[in-house]
């Protein structure tokens, strides 16, 4: 597991990343690893892996692997993605579960789904662009 973060059952959804340690603003939280493929790869994934594909770009897809496969969606994240790494927007306490803006990023598998994450800013319905 990396340094600094551990995967365990969320209230959100699923499983969820937590912090062990605390995280400052402007952090990197966790560096993305994924799987790149192609087209015809990505087309081979097997259907319960396909929620974890992003298309990326011209025939290029991403296959995002633990821990960052369990990033969880929250309306009010404690973190954005920046150069395939999840940066803190703020300050991150020890257990604090790492969440991230689907509705930001671009080329998810989805194109929308029904918000559990309890935030008070909660959309209720969030839209992949």
């Amino acid at each position: 597991m990396k340094k600094g973060i551990t995967v365990r059952r969320s209230k959100i959804i699923g499983k969820g990343v937590f912090a062990v340690r605390n995280f400052k603003k402007g952090e990197v939280v966790l560096q993305y690893n994924p799987l790149i493929l192609k087209k015809v790869e990505a087309d081979s994934v097997p259907e319960k892996e396909k929620h974890y594909l992003w298309h990326v770009g011209k025939n290029k897809y991403f296959l995002m692997q633990p821990p960052e496969r369990y990033v969880n969606h929250s309306c009010d994240p404690n973190t954005s993605v920046r150069k395939n790494a999840d940066v803190a927007r703020r300050n991150i306490k020890i257990g604090e579960e790492i969440t991230s803006n689907y509705a930001r990023a671009k080329g998810g598998n989805r194109v929308g789904f029904i918000c559990k994450c309890g935030s008070k800013n909660c959309k209720k319905i969030v839209k992949v662009r």
